[in-house]
C-alpha cells in the first residue's frame, strides 16, 4: 500500500501493496471531469492575524490498520448519526455513502453509516451531480446539505455529497470509514463547494481556516491521534521547533521547500526540493533517482525487482531540514511493513511513485511515514504551513 486517498500520487510500484482489501490503494489521481476546478473559485474568507492556540475544538484520530489511514468521527443529520471519515489534507471535498448506495460489483455499498431522508429530517438533496476518480476506481453522487457537528461546532446547513455510487475498494465491510473529509485549498474542490473549514469561519465558529494535525502511530500504543480545527494544540507540540513557511505549492495542495536531506550521516546535498505533505497519503513518494540515491545510503537496502526493501530492525534515520530546523523520520517508519510473516525484511516506507500532472521532478508526495513525526498545522487564510516536533 502507497498513497491511501490523495489526489497527489499515480502510479506507485505494485510491491507496495498490501493484501488486507481495506487497505488497497485510493490515490486521488484523476478526476471524470474535464474541467479545471480551479475556475470557479469559491470566495476567499477572512482570518485572525495570529495562529490561534485552541483545545477545545479537537476530535481524536484513529488509526486504520497499520498506519495506513487516520479517521475521525463526525455527527451528521437529526437525529445526529456517526459518520467515520479518512482525514485527507491532500483533497478538498467531503463526502459520506447515501442512502440507496450501489458498488460497481452490483451490490450494495456494505456495512457502512449511510446518510439520507430516511435517517435524517434535516436532510436535503440537490440535482447537483460530482464525481471524484482514484487509483482504483470512482466515486459520484449529488450534493446535499444538512447539519453536522464536529469538535463540538455545530453547523447548519453545510453542503457537502453523498455518494450513491462507489468502487468497492470503498464498499467492502473491511473498509473501516464511511467516507472523506478533504483539508486541502477550495480551489482544488471537486464538487464546487466551500470546504468545511471555510464554512466553520463563516458561521463565526472558528477564527481562522486551520487544520492541525498530530498523526498516531500504532507502534507506540498511545492512541494520541487528534485533529484540531481553528488554530493549533499547543500541548502537542514543541514551540521551541516550531516552523512557519509560506505555502510553495500553487496548485491547491500544502506544500514547503526543504532545505536539505540527510540519511543517517549523509548529506543528499539536494537544494532544490520541496515536498508536499498529505496525510491520505501512508508513504513518502519520490522520483525514482531520489529514491534509490536514499536507499543506496541505508545499510541493508535492497531492491528485489519489485520495490524496495529494508531491515526491519532498521536504525538509520531520515531527516527534512525546514526552515533551519531538522525533523527526522523514526526508523520504525521507513520499515514500513514486513514483506512476509515473520520476515525480517520490510517493505520501505519511501517508494518510487509518478507525481503529476502537476508536479515537478524535484517535488515529493510526503505522507504519514513523515507526519507521524512531526505536528503539522496548515493555515488557508494565510497560504501557510507549520511544522514542529512533537511534544516528548
Amino acid at each position: 500500500m502507497q498513497a491511501r486517498l490523495s489526489l497527489l500520487a499515480k502510479e506507485v510500484h505494485p510491491a507496495h501493496q498490501l493484501d488486507q482489501a481495506s487497505e488497497l490503494c485510493h490515490a486521488n489521481c484523476t478526476t471524470t471531469q474535464t474541467s479545471s476546478p480551479a475556475s470557479t473559485p469559491v470566495p476567499s474568507i477572512p482570518y485572525a492575524t495570529q495562529t490561534p492556540a485552541v483545545t477545545s475544538h479537537s476530535i481524536p484520530l484513529d488509526i486504520e490498520s497499520t498506519d495506513i489511514g487516520y479517521m475521525g468521527t463526525v455527527k451528521i443529520g437529526t437525529p445526529p448519526l456517526d459518520f467515520r471519515l479518512l482525514v485527507d489534507s491532500g483533497s478538498a471535498d467531503m463526502w459520506v455513502g447515501g442512502e440507496g448506495c450501489q458498488s460497481n460489483d452490483g451490490g450494495s455499498c456494505g456495512d457502512h453509516t449511510f446518510l439520507g431522508s430516511n435517517s435524517s429530517k434535516s436532510f436535503n438533496a440537490s440535482d447537483d451531480e460530482w464525481a471524484i476518480g482514484y487509483v482504483s476506481g470512482l466515486v459520484s453522487g449529488v450534493l446535499v446539505q444538512d447539519d453536522l457537528s464536529i469538535a463540538g461546532l455545530e453547523l447548519k446547513g453545510h453542503k457537502f455529497g453523498i455518494a450513491l455510487n462507489e468502487s468497492s475498494d470503498f464498499t467492502s465491510d473491511r473498509v473501516p470509514f464511511d467516507g472523506i473529509l478533504g483539508f486541502a485549498k477550495h480551489t482544488i474542490s471537486l464538487q464546487r463547494t466551500p470546504t468545511l473549514l471555510q464554512s466553520l469561519v463563516k458561521a463565526n465558529l472558528i477564527p481562522a481556516p486551520i487544520a492541525s494535525y498530530k498523526i498516531p502511530r500504532l507502534a507506540d500504543g498511545k492512541n494520541d491521534g487528534e485533529l484540531t480545527l481553528g488554530g493549533m494544540d499547543p500541548h502537542k507540540y514543541n514551540s521551541t521547533t516550531l516552523v512557519k513557511r509560506k505555502n510553495v505549492n500553487k496548485f491547491g495542495f500544502w506544500g514547503v521547500a526543504v532545505d536539505a536531506v540527510r540519511v543517517g550521516k549523509k548529506n543528499m546535498h539536494w537544494s532544490n526540493r520541496t515536498i508536499v505533505l498529505d496525510t491520505g497519503t501512508s508513504l513518502i513518494i519520490a522520483p525514482e533517482a531520489d529514491v534509490e540515491a536514499i536507499h543506496q545510503a541505508i545499510p541493508g537496502a535492497r531492491y528485489d525487482g519489485g520495490g524496495w526493501t529494508v531491515p526491519c530492525n532498521l536504525t538509520t534515520s531520515l531527516s527534512f531540514k525546514i526552515g533551519g530546523q531538522s525533523f527526522p523520520i523514526d526508523p520504525r517508519d521507513i520499515a514500513f511493513y514486513p514483506i512476509d510473516e515473520d520476515s525480517t525484511e520490510c517493505m520501505s516506507g519511501i517508494a518510487v511513485g509518478g507525481v503529476g500532472p502537476f508536479y515537478l521532478d524535484n517535488e515529493w508526495l510526503v505522507g504519514d511515514v513523515f507526519l507521524k513525526n512531526v505536528y503539522l498545522s496548515t493555515d488557508e487564510g494565510k497560504d501557510e504551513v507549520s511544522i514542529a516536533r512533537l511534544q516528548s
